[in-house]
Formats: C-alpha cells, sequence, structure tokens
C-alpha cells in the first residue's frame, strides 16, 4: 500500500444503540497508541480530533432510538469523509456501527467524485441490514448497509450522493443474521461469508475472490471493522458479543492481505465499548490490527502485557 498520509477522525458516536459506552471509543484507541502505532511504520498521521453531529430540527421516533442524533451524525460524518478523503485515508475511531452511514456515504462521494466505483468489506457478526421499517429493536446500528446500498424506509436520512450497490459489498464474519436479511442480501449478490464457510476454507479464499473484484473495476475499498468480527474471548469489549467469531491469527491475516492489495482507502474502526473492556485487551488488539493493515509485519508485532 502506498504510504499516503493518515488522518485518525473520532466519532464519539453512541446514538445507534440503548447500550451506552461506544462514545469512549474514540479516547481509547488514542490510550492504546494507535497515533503510534501508525507513525511508527512511517506513515505521517495527524489526529483531527472528534466530529460532532449536525444539530437537527426532528422530533424523536416513538420506536427507532435517537433518530435526530443519528440523522445528525450522518450528516457531519458524510461531510468529514468526502472532505478527509482527498487528503489521506482516513481512519475513523467510533463509536457505534450507525457511523457507517455517514462515513461510508461520504466515502462513495469522493470515489464518486473520482470516477471510480467504492466497494464496502464489512468485518462483522451481523450484516446490518435491517431499515427503520425492518428493525425490531428500533437501534439504528443495525441499518448502516441498507442505508448506504440506497433501500427504502431512510426518508429522515439525508439523500445519498452515490449509493453503494449491495454486489459490491462483501460481508465476511456473519454468524447473527436475521432470514429476512440474508435473502435480501443474497438476492441482491452481496459476497457473503459466514463462519462456517471460513471453518471450512479459511478466510483467505473470500478475501481475495472480494479483492478480484474490486482490482477488476480499479475500484477504491472502505474497511469497516466491528469489534464482533472477533471471537468475543480475545475482544469482550463491545455489546453484541456473538461467539465463535474470527480468532486472532485469521483477523491479523485479513489485514496483511488488505495491506498487500494496496486498494483501501478508508477504515472504520467500530463498536470499541471501553466500559466492557479488560484492561485494555481489545483496544490494544484493535489498534495491532489497524497497524497490520497499514502494513506492519508479523515479526514486527510488539510483546503486549495486561
Amino acid at each position: 500500500m502506498e504510504k499516503r498520509d493518515l488522518l485518525l477522525v473520532g466519532a464519539p458516536m453512541d446514538a445507534g444503540k440503548r447500550r451506552q459506552g461506544c462514545r469512549m471509543g474514540p479516547d481509547a484507541y488514542r490510550v492504546a497508541g494507535l497515533e503510534k502505532a501508525l507513525s511508527d511504520l512511517g506513515y505521517s498521521v495527524a489526529d483531527l480530533g472528534d466530529v460532532a453531529p449536525d444539530p437537527v430540527d426532528m422530533a424523536e421516533h416513538d420506536h427507532l432510538f435517537a433518530l435526530p442524533e443519528c440523522v445528525g451524525w450522518t450528516r457531519a460524518l458524510a461531510r468529514v469523509a468526502r472532505d478527509t478523503a482527498g487528503r489521506g485515508i482516513p481512519i475513523f475511531m467510533g463509536g457505534d456501527h450507525a457511523l457507517s452511514m455517514g462515513t461510508v456515504a461520504g466515502m462513495a462521494a469522493h470515489a464518486q467524485d473520482q470516477g471510480r466505483p467504492l466497494f464496502v468489506l464489512w468485518l462483522d457478526a451481523h450484516s446490518d441490514f435491517h431499515t427503520p421499517n425492518s428493525t425490531g429493536s428500533g437501534n439504528l446500528h443495525g441499518t448502516p448497509v441498507a442505508y448506504f446500498t440506497g433501500q427504502p424506509g431512510f426518508e429522515a436520512f439525508p439523500p445519498l450522493a452515490a449509493p453503494v450497490p449491495t454486489d459490491r459489498v462483501g460481508m465476511i464474519g456473519l454468524r447473527s443474521v436475521d432470514p429476512h436479511e440474508r435473502a435480501a442480501l443474497e438476492k441482491d449478490k452481496a459476497m457473503l461469508a459466514d463462519m462456517r464457510s471460513i471453518d471450512e476454507h479459511g478466510i483467505k479464499a473470500p478475501l481475495m475472490a472480494f479483492l478480484d473484484k474490486v482490482r477488476a473495476t480499479d475500484g477504491m475499498l472502505h474497511v469497516s471493522l466491528d469489534v464482533d468480527f472477533l471471537e468475543p474471548a480475545i475482544a469482550p469489549a463491545v455489546g453484541t458479543t456473538v461467539p465463535g467469531g474470527a480468532t486472532e491469527r485469521e483477523a491479523h491475516l485479513a489485514m496483511e492481505l488488505l495491506h498487500e492489495s494496496g486498494l483501501v482507502c478508508s477504515l472504520d474502526l467500530v463498536e470499541l465499548n471501553p466500559f466492557l473492556d479488560e484492561r485494555g485487551r481489545t483496544a490494544k488488539l484493535m489498534v495491532d490490527l489497524a497497524a497490520s493493515l497499514m502494513g506492519r509485519r508479523i515479526f514486527d508485532r510488539p510483546t503486549r502485557s495486561f
């Protein structure tokens, strides 16, 4: 991967679900040494501070949790993503996964400005393909993929400058998907790799197939990494733990392959809830994974003590 400038953007969004704590995520990444880990790899790294949601004049919704605040975050993050993408590789330190409504929308608009398609790699236990009309919980962190792919039901949210077609979305690590979400995603030809397929074929095969699709169209790649992609035993600091996730070695291999592809233009680090962590181990692991994505080799990984 070309050594472009890295831009750290804090997104202390805690509006996508009722269980609070993700607002502390950006500072946890800072304390865990994300900036130093990346600058040690030879990058110029700038921490741009934290984004704040735009003010929104909208009534609260009876079912959807914190709808006005989520709309405000989406507007602000889409604008910041589009503005920063031309200056380097933005790394959005979250924050819950609803922040990707804004980050992906902004990156897709930037890619369209460059005349290139945006692809999205979704590393997550969940497909997050609910709409405001289908979500049973009312938690909007389960809806970002439906939003940025242009599904109906998001009239309260900003219109998309450049929707991402569902066949440009790749999901790896799935193990908690509602049946109607899966049917809709398969119908629209999203690339879906659940943990059963990873158990059988490894993580490399689906990832390389997806990267080949991106490369074939001269696409740009946004990576959205949710803490619950990982096995909870190694990454406990998330409110949506699902047993059977990616191992530390599988996750590092994925990051190393992404680095070697040279296709990544932006990164989300989401759903870290430091309130649920054990002596910072999850934050440190996410920092290590980001460093692998940016080129840290396996022999260069630091020894961690907890």
